[in-house]
């Protein structure tokens, strides 16, 4: 139950989501889409700190050279993006099978590709590793859908309903969500019993870690990474699969997969760790640069702040 100093807000809080949710799901998807993207225009122009931080970022990464209106386009992009997300993951259990293979023209492709790495990795599962591009909750229920068993794990939200809700957006046809709550051992060893009973688990793993953890090279800086990734990877012996998702148009994506990683369980699992990230990010890194406008530059986590000390 929310805290008892919060509950009237807390209410306020889900009853807008779920309205916005019963707004946007009764609409054709174009049109719910097209009045998002106007809403986002107003907030865009409204959120000028948050933008002034996204162009602080862009113009870090990118470098003087890159005009200032290259960068205002990208900015704009990446809020645009995130909009049609939030739109796509409302609407997400309306989609089925034939609207994702509309959407992801590869869709049949990936899946086959993620078959023959679960093959290949003789019963233990995958580790799907993925940036904060495209639409990265709609590649979940894309695995899902495809009847491959694939899960993931979130932060919980402060406001308990509007956490279950979007946990069910993000679950979308059933795939499971598990809690990051204080108990981070519990959760790891749930992880662990799963991708080694052969499921494939989807991890966003270029988020600043709070907690000093990996330092990586990552969009000109030093980041401090999270372990879980590689540990996850070495622990289970299981492959890490990197795949980058673009939004080609509103509707339209394209994946794609960069070569497995597979964990030498012949180094420590501190080497491994470092290798395995550092071979992820750097993908992800050039990926970001291609197209800077997919990715999420808007995070409260700039990832390239250093870590807390406790």
């Amino acid at each position: 139950m929310p805290a008892p100093s919060h509950p009237v807000r807390y209410r306020i809080e889900y009853a807008l989501l779920v309205g916005c949710k019963a707004f946007f799901c009764v609409l054709p998807h174009a049109v719910a889409q097209g009045i998002a993207v106007g809403l986002g225009l107003v907030a865009y122009r409204l959120m000028a700190s948050r933008r002034r931080e996204a162009l602080r970022r862009l113009r870090l990464v990118l470098g003087p050279e890159v005009p200032e209106k290259t960068l205002r386009r990208e900015a704009w992009l990446s809020f645009r993006n995130l909009v049609l997300n939030l739109v796509d993951m409302l609407r997400i259990s309306r989609f089925d099978e034939k609207t994702l293979a509309r959407q992801i023209p590869q869709y049949a492709e990936c899946i086959r590709h993620l078959r023959d790495v679960l093959a290949q990795a003789n019963g233990r599962g995958i580790i799907l590793a993925l940036p904060h591009c495209g639409n990265w909750d709609l590649a979940g229920s894309a695995v899902f859908l495809a009847g491959l068993p694939i899960f993931s794990v979130a932060g919980k939200q402060r406001n308990p309903y509007f956490n279950k809700l979007l946990n069910d957006c993000r679950g979308g046809h059933g795939m499971e969500i598990l809690e990051r709550g204080e108990s981070g051992g519990r959760v790891f060893l749930q992880m662990l019993k799963r991708v080694r009973d052969g499921q494939i688990f989807a991890i966003l793993p270029d988020s600043r870690s709070f907690a000093p953890a990996l330092s990586i090279p990552f969009l000109g800086g030093e980041a401090n990474l999270a372990r879980g990734m590689g540990l996850l990877s070495w622990k289970a012996n299981a492959p890490i699969v990197p795949l980058v998702m673009r939004r080609v148009s509103w509707r339209t994506f394209r994946f794609t997969f960069y070569p497995t990683l597979w964990p030498d369980l012949s180094a420590s699992c501190e080497e491994e760790e470092l290798r395995l990230t550092r071979t992820v990010v750097a993908h992800f890194d050039k990926a970001i640069r291609e197209t800077p406008g997919q990715w999420f530059w808007y995070n409260k986590r700039w990832v390239l702040d250093p870590p807390q000390q406790r």
